[in-house]
């Protein structure tokens, strides 16, 4: 199997030249169309994992080399195995006997006995080596230094809580189509198939383990869909009703849009600046039957687009740093800087500020972030409440919200106590998303 770890290594090199893991992997697997399902699988695996705790991985493989290596193609063959070895299931000599196999396609006459050699000096040092990285921040968690010092100043109380939730595997959550079914009916489906899985609130639904959505019962006839249940949160907070005309501004890849049809009546303009992930949310609707207008364009660019006829909801589910979803985008920690933060906040504003004269008087809009930084956040509305008199934002009881999870964990409890306005913080149950509802006033 040693063309998953080569597979893996080549996606690895690419997202730390750069490079988005999603359209990596796509590419890979278009440029290899020759390997099975399984290798296929096997890769994916591999490449989530070691950017996953690249962090750790790195700086073992820093005390293992006597220095840096020029072939990043090795370098990036040891930090898979060392995955592998570290958090993997599979035997040790099996996956060094891989490695060297892989190494060996590298066409360097030294890379073969190198592998070798520092993978079995790891075997044999491996205990020694992880007290080493105690002291390391970096290591410890795998996240840049300047996110975990980041964290720790926001979040003083549960700084390591947040940074080993993004750590930690994604669970796979479903939202029951309610005008199809209810939780009650798909618990049943799910229990004759044979699923463990536990019911969150009235419509969500965490499976104990992910599987391929044709596994899903009725999932093509609409009535069931994959939506983090953070995300599901969006709809319910719109105070929806028959009649009401809504803008989702941002809309791919439209899991909050298709949420906002099924919820209620409503006349649904979804724009999204790009076409691409614009027809993904065409094929979502299509599935669970569903329609609404869609449109090209920038959110922020209003007078290209606005008919002049105010929307009583608005969802500004706006760009941002995504630091709240790392568990599910491992790629994101490393591919992110310090300075986009400062970056993404000034696009941010500028769309709330660009959409807030689209809401009609007494309307409501709700702002939607996936990320924990709170520059993105409640120092945005802050800003943002400052320079709007007509503008008041609602507080979210996310305690009643959420207290519905059978077994909840102790992260999760947490994202309840905490005292900002909106944060939700990841945990097992959800990613991490900040929600600030905005009324305006009604004169």
């Amino acid at each position: 199997m040693h063309i998953s770890q080569q597979l893996a290594a080549l996606a690895v090199g690419q997202v730390l030249a750069g490079h988005n893991l999603t359209s990596t992997l796509d590419q890979i697997f278009k440029d290899y169309g020759d390997i099975t399902p399984q290798q296929r699988a096997v890769t994916q695996d591999l490449s989530y994992g070691s950017l996953r705790y690249y962090g750790q991985l790195q700086a073992l493989l820093t005390q293992l080399l006597q220095k840096p290596l020029q072939d990043k193609r090795a370098h990036n063959l040891l930090l898979v195995a060392l995955y592998q070895l570290m958090h993997d299931k599979a035997a040790p000599h099996t996956v060094v006997d891989q490695a060297v196999g892989a190494a060996a396609q590298l066409k360097k006459p030294w890379a073969k006995g190198l592998v070798n050699a520092v993978l079995r000096n790891f075997l044999r040092q491996r205990e020694a080596l992880i007290k080493t990285l105690v002291a390391d921040e970096v290591a410890t968690y795998s996240y840049p230094q300047w996110w975990i010092t980041l964290i720790k100043q926001q979040y003083p109380e549960n700084w390591q809580n947040i940074l080993e939730a993004g750590n930690q595997h994604p669970p796979m959550t479903l939202r029951v189509n309610q005008r199809l079914s209810n939780i009650a009916n798909y618990s049943q489906r799910l229990s004759a198939q044979g699923l463990q899985f536990c019911a969150i609130g009235s419509s969500a639904i965490m499976l104990e383990k992910p599987l391929p959505v044709d596994k899903l019962p009725g999932f093509y006839e609409g009535e069931v869909s994959v939506q983090d249940y953070g995300a599901q949160l969006a709809a319910k907070l719109l105070s929806l009703e028959d009649g009401q005309r809504v803008l989702d501004a941002c809309c791919a890849p439209g899991g909050k849009t298709s949420h906002i049809l099924e919820s209620a009546k409503v006349r649904l303009l979804a724009i999204d600046n790009d076409a691409k992930r614009l027809q993904r949310v065409q094929s979502n609707l299509e599935r669970l039957n569903l329609s609404a207008e869609l449109a090209v364009t920038n959110a922020d660019n209003t007078n290209k687009w606005w008919d002049g006829v105010p929307f009583d909801r608005i969802l500004a589910d706006v760009p941002c740093t995504a630091s709240g979803v790392v568990r599910r985008h491992v790629d994101i920690k490393w591919l992110r800087r310090h300075a986009d933060i400062a970056s993404f906040a000034s696009q941010q504003a500028r769309i709330l500020h660009g959409l807030w004269p689209l809401l009609a008087k007494g309307g409501k809009l709700l702002y939607v972030t996936c990320s924990v930084f709170q520059e993105e956040n409640q120092l945005q509305i802050d800003q943002f409440l400052k320079n709007h008199a007509d503008a008041r934002q609602i507080q979210i009881d996310f305690a009643a919200l959420l207290t519905d999870v059978s077994k909840p964990t102790e992260q999760y409890q947490l994202t309840l106590k905490h005292p900002a306005l909106g944060q939700l913080l990841p945990c097992r149950e959800h990613d991490g998303f900040f929600y600030a509802l905005l009324e305006k006033s009604a004169v």
